[in-house]
């Protein structure tokens, strides 16, 4: 899943389709600038990929039901395991711009969860415990990789809201209190979904801003998107170092 700024990734692998999304029956389309809507699937050493470039977000409209829709199809077609990759802002002043979160943990409380409603029993059971979430193998290999490659990686833990609007400093500071290192508008509710049916996951933020309130200026969605530009081969390479542990 690749966020803000990180879609050319798969400019790297042996593409076999590309598809927007719109060109899929019953798949929501993303309107999210920087998001270019499109499944792209692939290969990567001989092994089978589902990318999607760009998601859906609970901002644009969409149900949470309908935000995890992609990631419970991929799920169904065969996915195992989840490589979940946004744009984030830090709340932690020893993470900075252009760095990477690998996330240990995550704050769901502040979105719907996609879980509400009826249980679809083929996708896994009621209740879904979420100790230990991110894969520790996964984790691990992304944190190496950034350490062997002189890429700033840390672990931290991130928070969802639902936005569009961002976060006031008085929010950054209660976010902050509450053990949160990094926060953006995605990325939870497909964790939330992915473990729902047992899939191991990993998720990778990029730090494109600090938080309202965490330094002169502020920032805005220019900026963001202005900042994302030199992730994007730093993030290849750890991305690549999972699909290598997998």
């Amino acid at each position: 899943m690749l966020g803000t700024g990180l879609g050319g990734y798969v400019d790297g692998l042996d593409v076999v389709a590309t598809i927007p999304y719109a060109d899929i029956e019953g798949w929501p389309e993303s309107t999210a600038p920087e998001h270019a809507g499109n499944l792209v699937l692939a290969e990567y050493r001989g092994h089978r990929l589902a990318v999607m470039q760009g998601r859906l977000h609970y901002y644009e409209g969409y149900s949470m039901e309908e935000v995890v829709l992609p990631i419970r199809v991929l799920r169904m077609l065969g996915a195992d395991a989840a490589v979940l990759t946004n744009a984030t802002g830090s709340l932690n002043p020893d993470f900075k711009v252009g760095e990477f979160v690998c996330v240990e943990d995550q704050i769901s409380s502040f979105i719907p969860s996609p879980l509400i409603g009826g249980n679809i029993g083929e996708l896994g059971e009621r209740f879904v415990g979420m100790e230990g979430a991110f894969d520790e193998e996964m984790r691990s290999a992304a944190l190496k990789a950034g350490e062997e490659n002189g890429i700033p990686v840390h672990s931290g833990v991130y928070l969802q809201v639902t936005g569009p609007q961002y976060e006031t400093p008085a929010e950054i500071r209660m976010y902050r209190s509450l053990g949160a290192d990094t926060i953006a508008m995605s990325m939870a509710d497909e964790v939330l979904a992915a473990r729902h049916m047992g899939m191991r996951v990993c998720a990778i933020n990029c730090v494109s801003n600090m938080a309202a309130g965490m330094e002169d200026g502020g920032f805005t969605e220019e900026s963001i998107e202005e900042s994302m530009g030199g992730a994007a081969q730093d993030l290849k390479v750890l991305v690549d170092a999972l699909l290598d542990t997998l």
